[in-house]
């Protein structure tokens, strides 16, 4: 920074002159953070607007557009803090009898606690060798039908450890406040239960210095599945003969080489897949500019473009602020236009070039991908019918990586099982349970507490006491299909008046967001309706807001057609308002005739109700193809767009984003200018008080010597 001299020499007021003469710069730094600020009020309209138009999406037209919606019965039960009941198209009227006798659960282990050889508090990086373990083991783990080898060692980490549980298919975390693991499946029920055992001595060294061996129990109805698991493996070992071992778990080792060959297998076919896709995009791109006779630059290339571009934009928009002649104002305004355009094509080009280097990188993973694969298993490719058909087969490193994995683990599983002292541990363990209910005097068990039987959904809450019994009865909901419709249309209406309230706002021409400076001046009221005169106007005349707008009015006054005859939802008493009847933006909402809480049609015959008690069929199906019509083009409206949109989005809200993160950047290199400049005046004026002073002092210094 500049030394910044006041004016004592020269009397004139520095500072004053120096902020005059950078205010001028500083009018494009405050341009700028206005535009960013203006931005981000356009974000926050769109993301409101978007949950608006998620919600009708899902909550409505997600149900609306399956038949079974419609079906609508209600069951009520004597103990609602037992049991939740949600009522299907196929259930049956009637009273029934229900107990709750036992709740599923998930597989929870909570580790004893961990310390590390040294008295220090373990962290996600502490080493097994911080714990005192130094040589490496196998740890398994088995959930449910999947088993997998977890190789550890004393360079392995707490986080290394948490990392292959999550992998083998568990929720894992290390609690670093209590210093404990908590374990858990991923699933409730007996067959998601999972264990945790080792393969040998260097593996159960690791588990009892992690905290995650179980201690066995003496009562065999209360053993845990990692115990079972032991138990089960040692039946399967003779001692001294690997292949009388091996023999016994013929018939493991074959499912697992089966289910490994297939796994691989799948995982073959995606790599073939996500080349053979990667290939069609880069064609699909090269084509592209091949039929347009123009040659990719490279990404750098378009960058330095759009840089230049981007420059000559707002040099022309400068140009356009500064222009006082209407009709020059006019041509530079067109010529803006054309400068954008040019800029978005570049910015296409280069997201293409982007685009092709990343599917070229694709193809090359895939390649590597195969080659691995092809270590473990041989595969065949063939032709039928037009059709690629791949099958494969074990390898020998395939098939002794998996008699490997069994043999040990029965060998030390014969070695817990024969040794007490292998058979404690600081873990806890809640072992996974199915839920079990009694309908009507008949047995269901399941993996969770929900329960789909005759048309009813059960889901269990609390276990009943014995002897007691909870009453079901369902009926049917003569009003669910017309409060349905009535529901959807409320919401539906609610949007496509939003919608068209902002787009048809007023303008805010001349309308920008307020400096501090600026606000300081208002009182908060005025800055309020400031503010909100431009945030009403953000959206006006928006192409992508009409576009949403124009599709759901456009699918909504379309026809429909049932049983041979094109309907319209004028056929069931449901009509928009005339035109000088409606009031402003509110031309396209629909009402309901005879409908009591709508003031202008409470009065006509109610259509919708009548045809509901008459035709229910032809309600069903009319409303269940315009949901399903609507929730189509909503998603089509709502894909993801690479560089612009989220899946789910109605709006480029990833394109906004970089937008303001450019936003950002230039505000920053606008401000570091400003400084330059400001700091440039500041070193001419220190440099003029500085010569001021010198001249002073040599008149002083002649004048002594005339003996002044």
């Amino acid at each position: 920074m500049a030394m910044r001299l006041s004016g004592l020499m020269s009397g004139m007021d520095t500072e004053s002159i120096i902020q005059q003469l950078v205010s001028a710069k500083k009018t494009k730094v405050d341009k700028t953070k206005k535009a960013q600020t203006k931005l981000s009020w356009k974000q926050d309209a769109w993301k409101e607007l978007n949950t608006k138009l998620k919600n009708l999406q899902s909550k409505y037209l997600g149900n609306m557009r399956f038949t079974s919606a419609y079906s609508k019965k209600v069951t009520k039960v004597s103990d609602p803090n037992a049991v939740s009941v949600i009522t299907g198209e196929d259930a049956v009227n009637g009273v029934q009898s229900l107990e709750i006798k036992q709740l599923a659960k998930v597989g929870y282990l909570t580790g004893g606690t961990v310390a590390a050889a040294d008295g220090s508090k373990v962290t996600a990086l502490s080493k097994l060798s911080d714990l005192g373990v130094s040589g490496s083991g196998s740890i398994n783990v088995s959930t449910g039908s999947r088993s997998v080898d977890i190789q550890i060692d004393g360079n392995t980490t707490i986080s290394d450890v948490l990392t292959q549980l999550k992998s083998a298919g568990l929720n894992a975390n290390f609690d670093e406040n209590n210093q404990r693991f908590f374990v858990s499946s991923k699933e409730s029920g007996a067959k998601s239960d999972f264990s945790i055992t080792a393969t040998d001595q260097g593996g159960f060294d690791a588990l009892r210095a992690l905290g995650l061996q179980e201690s066995f129990s003496t009562d065999p109805n209360k053993a845990g599945a990692t115990q079972k698991e032991y138990e089960a493996y040692a039946k399967y070992y003779v001692a001294g003969d690997r292949a009388a071992t091996l023999a016994n778990m013929q018939a493991l080792i074959d499912k697992d080489v089966q289910s490994k060959t297939d796994s691989y297998l799948a995982k073959y076919k995606e790599l073939v897949n996500n080349k053979a896709d990667a290939q069609k995009k880069i064609d699909e791109i090269n084509k592209k500019y091949a039929d347009a006779g123009k040659t990719l630059k490279t990404a750098d290339q378009y960058e330095a473009d759009l840089e230049a571009k981007n420059q000559a934009i707002a040099a022309k928009e400068e140009a356009i602020k500064a222009e006082t002649d209407p009709d020059q104002k006019r041509v530079l305004e067109e010529e803006l236009v054309a400068l954008k355009e040019e800029a978005n094509e570049i910015t296409s080009e280069k997201h293409d070039v982007e685009m092709l280097a990343a599917y070229e990188s694709t193809k090359v993973s895939a390649d590597a991908g195969m080659a691995d694969v092809k270590q473990y298993v041989n595969i065949t490719e063939s032709v039928v019918d037009g059709e690629t058909v791949y099958s494969a087969t074990a390898t020998a490193k395939l098939v002794g990586d998996v008699e490997n994995h069994f043999y040990n683990k029965a060998e030390f599983a014969n070695t817990v099982m024969n040794d007490p002292s292998l058979q404690s541990g600081g873990a806890t363990k809640v072992n996974g349970q199915d839920a079990v209910i009694v309908l009507n005097g008949a047995e269901f068990t399941n993996k969770d507490n929900t329960f789909a039987i005759n048309g009813l959904t059960f889901t269990a809450l609390n276990e009943t006491p014995a002897g007691q019994q909870i009453t079901v009865t369902t009926q049917q909901d003569t009003d669910g299909i017309y409060d349905m419709v009535k529901n959807f249309l409320k919401e539906y209406n609610a949007i496509i008046i939003e919608m068209d309230k902002l787009y048809n706002a007023d303008s805010a021409k001349g309308y920008e967001p307020l400096t501090t400076e600026e606000k300081d001046a208002l009182s908060d009221s005025e800055v309020e309706e400031y503010e909100k005169k431009i945030k009403d106007a953000l959206l006006r005349r928006d192409e992508n807001l009409n576009s949403i707008s124009s599709t759901l009015k456009s699918v909504m006054s379309g026809g429909i057609e049932i049983g041979g005859k094109t309907m319209y939802l004028h056929d069931f008493g449901i009509e928009t308002l005339g035109y000088f009847e409606a009031a402003d933006n509110e031309k396209y909402a629909y009402h309901i005739a005879g409908d009591p809480d709508d003031a202008n049609t409470a009065g006509d015959a109610d259509v919708l109700k009548g045809m509901i008690a008459n035709d229910p069929d032809t309600v069903i199906s009319f409303f269940t193809k315009l949901s399903q019509n609507l929730y189509g083009e909503m998603s089509d409206m709502s894909k993801s767009v690479e560089g612009y949109r989220s899946f789910g989005s109605f709006y480029d809200d990833k394109k906004m984003k970089s937008d303001y993160d450019d936003y950002t950047s230039k505000i920053k290199e606008q401000e570091q200018k400003l400084n330059d400049y400001e700091d440039k005046w500041y070193k001419k004026f220190a440099a003029m008080e500085t010569a001021l002073a010198k001249m002073q002092s040599s008149a002083n210094a002649v004048t002594s010597l005339l003996g002044g």
